[in-house]
């Protein structure tokens, strides 16, 4: 597929699933979420841009420590779905459909950028980081949040292939490493990371955007039919029944600022 045909397979997919991404447990309720106030120490006259916002659940977290947030979306029904959502609770949230890669903010607007767990339906996550970088003020934040693949190539391959069966719109989930180098070409410098493992309850993950009893069957095969190396790298855990009950990845959360002028 095309960069055009990508994204337009992530409004498809999201169009229709928008609910089940507010109401997800691994996103709603993910360890995640609580650390973002101690890591960011937002200030009351900030104004943020949350950057593929799905359900919504960081801006949820962090609109009541901010002045503004700008929450954005290329799918304009997550995006409704989301301000239906938050708009009784919040008068402080502004909604934009926009793309990640080509931004429709002017250079150095926003004290806070923001993207979590979106960036692997990205056709070119190094467009989104130099955009991340360039509406950020200087000494701004800029936290990142997504699932990873290893170092290893062979895991890389069999988390990504996972994905991509599961899910038409995933593109690639990079490594650490891979999005450092990125980091780094924008001026960005990190602050503070962690790396952890992430679990799925396998019959409602795969099931939140397969599109059919025949596409989630083909996932778990896939997974049953992988190396012991890659089922224990991933913990698998597979039933009496030989049908997968979860399995891990790992996630990223990583805090960078912009660097200001010498």
């Amino acid at each position: 597929m095309d960069e055009q045909q990508i994204k337009q397979k992530v409004k498809e997919v999201f169009g229709k699933n928008a609910e089940k991404y507010v109401t997800s447990e691994s996103h709603a309720k993910g360890s995640d979420l609580p650390l973002l106030v101690e890591w960011i120490k937002p200030d009351s006259d900030w104004v943020m841009l949350d950057i593929a916002t799905g359900g919504g659940h960081v801006t949820k977290t962090l609109a009541p420590y901010v002045g503004t947030v700008f929450s954005t979306d290329l799918t304009e029904e997550m995006l409704a779905n989301t301000a239906k959502h938050l708009n009784e609770e919040f008068k402080n949230i502004w909604y934009v459909v926009a793309d990640a890669e080509k931004l429709p903010f002017l250079e150095g607007t926003f004290d806070l950028v923001t993207c979590r767990i979106a960036p692997h339906h990205f056709p070119n996550p190094g467009r989104f980081i130099e955009e991340a970088g360039r509406v950020l003020k200087q000494g701004g934040k800029f936290l990142l949040i997504d699932n990873v693949a290893p170092e290893d190539e062979a895991l890389d391959e069999f988390m990504n292939m996972v994905e991509k069966l599961r899910d038409e719109s995933h593109v690639r989930a990079l490594s650490i490493s891979q999005w450092k180098e990125l980091m780094t070409k924008a001026d960005l410098q990190e602050t503070k990371s962690i790396n952890r493992k992430k679990t799925f309850q396998f019959p409602s993950w795969v099931a939140r955007t397969a599109g059919s009893q025949e596409q989630m069957e083909r996932v778990e095969q896939y997974i049953l039919d992988s190396s012991k190396e890659i089922q224990d790298y991933f913990s698998v855990k597979i039933n009496s029944d030989n049908r997968v009950e979860s399995h891990q990845i790992d996630e990223w959360m990583a805090l960078y600022e912009k660097k200001g002028d010498d």
